[in-house]
């Protein structure tokens, strides 16, 4: 797994939102959520800034840029 995925999974959890609800927010499957998460698949430049909004979260964090 990438930083991104194992970043993603993180803060989805101290968010306490499902796959589904992130799914729901995103206008997306759970099963891609699902592929993020696991590495088999990248999400675009404009879901990757939803999903950064969505968590409270940089960008640059999600992507292994920066620490925190």
């Amino acid at each position: 797994m990438n930083d991104f995925s194992l970043r993603l999974a993180e803060l989805r959890k101290e968010a306490g939102l499902t796959r589904r609800q992130v799914a729901e927010k995103l206008n997306v499957t759970p099963r891609l959520v699902s592929y993020w998460e696991t590495g088999g698949r990248e999400c675009s430049f404009d879901t990757l800034i939803a999903i950064a909004d969505l968590l409270n979260t940089s960008v640059d964090y999600l992507l292994g840029r920066t620490k925190d």
